[in-house]
């Protein structure tokens, strides 16, 4: 399977990184982890799906307002990789899943020891961060644009 942030590697490399983590069966409805938990884990979702949300206070009650899902191949918890190593949203397996649950000290490490790797690894890093950065400007753009047009009513 393709992996967003292990693309560009030779199939060996990405044999050695898949080794270093463990696969995860996690049920539907099962929490991976929470907005400020520590980062210590990156996971690479292998099948299924995981709902990434934002804890928020709404009418009086905290909800988890979807932010976005991820689906297999893609990443989910690259806060791991980006100090202060804290996770930046919630997220839960919304159908069973597999992930493969990559140590953080074991593939920063890996990384260390390997530079050309963890120079491709921190490019496509930086692809899934930019991706995330695009779609929360979204929906600042949106909510600025509902707060704008109430105003001028």
């Amino acid at each position: 399977m393709p992996y967003e942030l292990l693309n560009g590697l030779s199939p060996d490399e990405v044999e050695q990184i898949l080794e270093l983590g463990t696969r995860l069966i996690v049920p539907s409805g099962t929490l991976l982890f929470r907005l400020g938990d520590p980062a210590d884990r990156l996971f690479l979702t292998e099948r299924g799906r995981i709902r990434l949300t934002l804890p928020m206070h709404l009418r009086g009650k905290e909800e988890d307002v979807l932010v976005e899902e991820r689906s297999p191949g893609q990443t989910v918890g690259w806060s791991a990789l980006i100090p202060p190593y804290r996770f930046t949203l919630s997220a839960a397996a919304s159908l069973d899943t597999e992930v493969i649950a990559l140590p953080q000290k074991a593939l920063r490490e890996y990384m260390a020891a390997h530079p050309a790797v963890g120079c491709k690894v921190a490019l496509n890093l930086a692809v899934v961060i930019g991706h995330r950065l695009q779609l929360f400007q979204t929906m600042w753009l949106r909510e600025m644009e509902r707060t704008v047009q109430a105003h001028s009513a």
